[in-house]
């Protein structure tokens, strides 16, 4: 194992009583880290849309195929994967060091709880590296500078940059598409960004009740639309076929029957820098 983390680093303060948008997903998810705010707010947008489950399980199996690609038909080796979200089974070091032992990752997240999970479960393999920047998505210059990522990644050569289920908490004001800007500048040609947002789409009265809920909550969560998506996170990007599409239609490794466009409303694409 050879992971990275700041030893020095004071650890920060969870607060338990606000619920935080990592820890409602590994509730979603059916993991076990999350508390009673937490599965207070996730409840209630449950009830609103019972299929949230469906959307964030049809996440994590795209993000398992995304890695999977990157990894074995373009060669990526590094990664650089922000809203990381709380360790579980088949996180992208697991995926990509699987087909490629020596692949390195970087997660950042500004949860912190994820941090307090990070360094028992974020292992890496021998080959590979591993490390964790406490940080948010919203200061993109934050996470570039982290020591971790400087001395983990190499920006002379390709690198995979995952956005999952993030950029939905990046409202307009907050300008997500500079954000994904200054981070894709930043990368060399050669280099991918995997996306994946809420939509409204495909069955707006259920989701846009458990977005109310979760702003209610003190979350910015709000869903975009397909070409508003695709103008957000890839612009001036080459998209892989198939393009910006429900994730359960990314490249299925199957051709059993999916969910309903309804039940997933998750976009998601990877996009190559020219």
């Amino acid at each position: 194992m050879d992971d990275v983390t700041r030893e020095d680093a004071p650890a920060p303060e969870i607060d338990t009583s606000r619920p935080h948008p990592a820890r409602i997903y590994d509730y979603t998810l059916g993991g076990k880290n999350h508390f009673a705010a937490d599965r207070e707010v996730a409840d209630q947008a449950l009830a609103a849309w019972p299929s949230a489950r469906v959307t964030a399980r049809e996440n994590r199996a795209f993000l398992g195929r995304a890695v999977k690609w990157l990894v074995t038909e373009v060669g990526v080796r590094q990664f650089l994967d922000i809203g990381t979200g709380l360790p579980t089974t088949d996180n992208t070091h697991e995926v990509a060091q699987r087909m490629a032992p020596e692949c390195r990752v970087v997660y950042a997240d500004n949860d912190p709880l994820v941090l307090a999970h990070a360094r028992a479960l974020l292992t890496s393999s021998p080959e590979g590296r591993t490390a964790y920047v406490q940080a948010d998505l919203r200061d993109p210059e934050s996470i570039l500078s982290a020591p971790e990522t400087r001395e983990l990644l190499d920006f002379s050569q390709p690198v995979a940059l995952m956005l999952l289920a993030v950029l939905h908490f990046v409202p307009d004001e907050a300008d997500p598409a500079g954000v994904v800007r200054t981070l894709v500048d930043r990368l060399p040609a050669g280099s991918y960004l995997t996306a994946t947002h809420v939509t409204s789409e495909h069955n707006r009265a259920e989701t846009d009740a458990a977005l109310r809920t979760n702003r209610n909550a003190g979350i910015p969560l709000g869903a975009r639309d397909s070409d508003v998506f695709a103008r957000l996170a890839f612009s001036g990007l080459d998209l892989i076929p198939p393009g910006v599409v429900l994730v359960s239609d990314w490249k299925p490794e199957t051709a059993g029957s999916r969910p309903l466009p309804s039940e997933v409303s998750l976009y998601g694409g990877v996009a190559r820098k020219p």
